[in-house]
C-alpha cells in the first residue's frame, strides 16, 4: 500500500481535497481507488468584528497554506516524497455568507459568514417577494441587507461568491460556484439548474430606485455541476496554496462546494430518498426529495445535491460546541485532582453513561446557543441550562440534556418534513464529531428523528475527503456514470454503515424533552434580552 501510494502522489495521480470548516481547515490527498492517503490540518477560529462573525483575509491564506503544508508534511514522513503535481483539486467551504468585490478585485467588506444573524429584515423581504423561504445566512439576503443599510461599498460591487468560490477564484481565475453552493446565494430552478431567473428579475426591480450600476446576473459566479470543468490551477494560484512552490500549475479543478454538498458525498447520500446529517460546530441535515415541497417553510432551506437535485435543508447555527465546553470542564476537574487527561476516554465515558439517563433527561433543559437559531427565532443566543429543584439531576441526565441539545433543532425543522409534508427516506447517515463515540451520537439522533440512522467509517473522513471524490470525479469517472451511480457502484460499493434504530421509550422520551425545549424558550430568550444589564 505504502509503495502504491508513493507511486501515486510521484507519478501526479493523487486527488486533493481541501475544506474550510468553521474551527479547522482539512486536506485529504486520495489515490484513485478513493483511499484517503495522506492529509493535512488547520486550525482556526472565527473573530466578533463589529457585531458580525468574520475570518479576515490573511488568516484564509495563512490558514490553507499552512493545511497545505501539513499535507507536504505527512506526504514526506509517510512516504518520502513531495507533492509536484496532482491529477486533479477540489474546495469547498462552509455554504453562504456574503464576499463582495469591486471591478479590480479588491474585497470591499470582510468576509461574513453563515454565523450572521443581522439581516432579518432582507430575509423577511425577499421571502415575502420571492414567495420562497430565503435564510439570514444566505448571499442574497447579506447583499439586500447591505441596501437596507445603506452600506457605501454596495455601489462599488462588480462580483460576490461564497467563500470555497472565492479562494477557487483565487486558484483558477474562474468566477464559477458549484451548483450546492450557488443554491445558497440565491434559489436555483431545478429545471434549468441555473440561478431562478424569475427571482433575478424580481430582484433587479425591487432595487431599481436605489441605482446601482449593475444586475443582480452580472455579479454572481456562473453556476457549474458535478463533473463540469472549473479551470485549472494558475502558476499564481500553486504559489498561493503551496508556499514552497513545488507544486505546478495546470491542474484541473472541479467546481467548488460547500460543506453540505461535501457532506452528501461523503456519506453516499445525493439520490432521492436518502439523506445525512453533519453534526459538528454547527449541524444540518440534508434530505434529497422526490418532488418540491408543497409550499415554503421558514425552518427549511431548499437547496441541491451537487449534482442539481432539490434537497430539503434544516441548519441549525449550534450544535456541539458548548457540549464540548461542558466536557472542557470535565477535564479541568480531572487535571486538578491530579488524574492523567485523555480527551477521548473522557468524551466516550460521558457520552456513554449518558445513555443510562432518562429517555426524557429527568427533566433537565439545555439551550447550546453561542449564537443566534433561526429554527427558533433568535438572532443573539446565549448558553444556558436549565433545571427545577423537583428535576432528577445526575450526571447522565446531565450529560444527556446536552445532548438533545445539540440535536433538538434538527429535530424541529425535520418534523415538518416527515409529519407535515410526508417526505420518505430510505436511509440517513451521520457524520462529524457528534457520532466519534462510538453509538451514541447515533442513538440520540435517532430518537430525535424518530429514524434508523447509518454512520459509515469512511463518514469520519469528513468533507475534505468528499471534496476529492468529487474531484475525483472530474477525472476518474471513466464509465460516464451520473454522480449518486459513481459513488454507488464506484466509491461505497454498496456499503451502507452500520444502522441503529430508535427504541419506542428513546423517542417518547425525546418527544417530552422536546415538548420542554419549545415551551421553556422564553427562558433562553430573557437570557438575551437581560444579559447586557445583568453586566452593567
Amino acid at each position: 500500500m505504502t509503495e502504491k501510494a508513493k507511486a501515486t502522489i510521484e507519478e501526479g495521480r493523487a486527488v486533493l481535497g481541501i475544506e474550510f470548516g468553521s474551527t479547522r481547515i482539512k486536506a485529504v490527498l486520495i489515490d484513485e481507488d478513493n483511499n484517503p492517503i495522506a492529509q493535512g490540518s488547520h486550525e482556526w477560529e472565527n473573530q466578533l468584528v463589529n457585531g458580525l462573525w468574520t475570518y479576515n483575509t490573511e488568516a484564509i491564506w495563512f490558514g490553507v497554506q499552512d493545511c497545505y503544508r501539513s499535507l507536504r508534511e505527512d506526504v514526506r514522513t509517510k512516504y518520502g516524497v513531495e507533492i509536484t503535481n496532482l491529477a486533479a483539486i477540489g474546495v469547498s467551504a462552509m455554504m453562504h455568507g456574503y464576499m463582495p468585490f469591486d471591478k479590480d478585485g479588491n474585497m470591499l467588506a470582510p468576509f461574513r459568514t453563515w454565523r450572521n444573524t443581522n439581516t432579518g429584515e432582507a430575509a423577511a423581504i425577499l421571502s415575502d417577494l420571492f414567495g420562497y423561504n430565503i435564510p439570514l445566512r444566505w448571499s442574497i439576503s447579506h447583499l439586500y441587507q447591505a441596501m437596507l443599510n445603506d452600506e457605501p461599498h454596495v455601489k462599488d460591487i462588480a462580483f460576490i461568491t461564497t467563500l470555497a468560490g472565492y479562494i477557487h477564484w483565487k486558484l483558477t481565475g474562474e468566477k464559477v460556484i458549484g451548483i450546492g453552493d450557488g443554491s445558497g446565494m440565491l434559489p436555483v430552478d431545478p429545471e434549468t439548474k441555473n440561478y431562478s431567473a424569475q427571482m433575478i428579475e424580481k430582484f433587479n426591480h425591487l432595487i431599481e430606485e436605489k441605482g446601482y450600476d449593475f444586475k443582480l446576473q452580472d455579479i454572481l459566479p456562473k453556476i457549474l455541476l458535478a463533473g463540469e470543468k472549473a479551470g485549472v490551477l494558475t502558476d499564481e494560484g500553486a504559489k498561493h496554496l503551496d508556499i514552497s512552490g513545488n507544486l505546478k500549475g495546470g491542474v484541473p479543478l472541479c467546481p467548488p462546494e460547500g460543506d453540505a454538498g461535501t457532506g452528501m458525498v461523503a456519506t453516499n447520500a445525493v439520490k432521492q430518498r436518502t439523506g445525512n446529517v453533519s453534526a459538528g460546530t454547527s449541524s444540518f441535515s440534508m434530505i434529497v426529495l422526490e418532488k418540491d415541497l408543497s409550499k415554503p417553510h421558514e425552518m427549511i432551506d431548499m437547496v441541491t445535491t451537487p449534482d442539481g437535485s432539490l434537497v430539503a435543508m434544516v441548519h441549525c447555527n449550534n450544535c456541539t460546541s458548548d457540549l464540548n465546553a461542558w466536557v472542557g470542564i470535565f477535564k479541568e476537574y480531572t487535571e486538578l485532582m491530579g488524574m492523567p487527561v485523555d480527551m477521548d476516554k473522557i468524551f466516550g465515558n460521558l457520552y456513554n453513561n449518558a445513555l443510562k439517563g432518562d429517555p426524557d433527561c429527568g427533566g433537565l433543559m439545555s439551550y447550546n446557543y453561542f449564537s443566534g437559531e433561526p429554527v427558533t427565532g433568535l438572532t443573539e443566543g446565549r448558553p444556558l441550562f436549565v433545571r427545577t429543584v423537583g428535576d432528577r439531576f445526575n450526571l447522565a441526565n446531565f450529560m444527556r440534556a446536552n445532548l438533545n441539545a445539540a440535536v433538538a433543532c434538527l429535530k424541529i425543522g425535520n418534523d415538518i418534513l416527515f409529519n407535515e409534508e410526508k417526505v420518505k427516506v430510505d436511509r440517513i447517515t451521520g457524520h462529524g464529531g457528534l457520532f466519534k463515540t462510538p453509538g451514541v451520537g447515533q442513538r440520540i439522533l435517532a430518537a430525535a428523528l424518530n429514524s434508523p440512522i447509518s454512520v459509515m467509517e469512511t463518514a469520519g473522513e469528513g468533507g475534505a475527503w468528499g471534496m476529492a471524490l468529487l474531484a475525483g470525479y472530474l477525472v476518474n469517472n471513466k464509465n460516464d456514470r451520473n454522480l449518486a451511480d459513481y459513488l454507488e457502484m464506484e466509491v461505497f460499493e454498496g456499503n451502507t454503515g452500520t444502522s441503529i434504530s430508535p427504541t419506542p421509550e428513546d423517542v417518547a422520551g425525546f418527544d417530552v424533552y422536546i415538548k420542554n425545549y419549545l415551551n421553556c424558550l422564553p427562558v433562553e430568550e430573557a437570557a438575551v434580552k437581560y444579559k447586557e444589564v445583568i453586566k452593567k
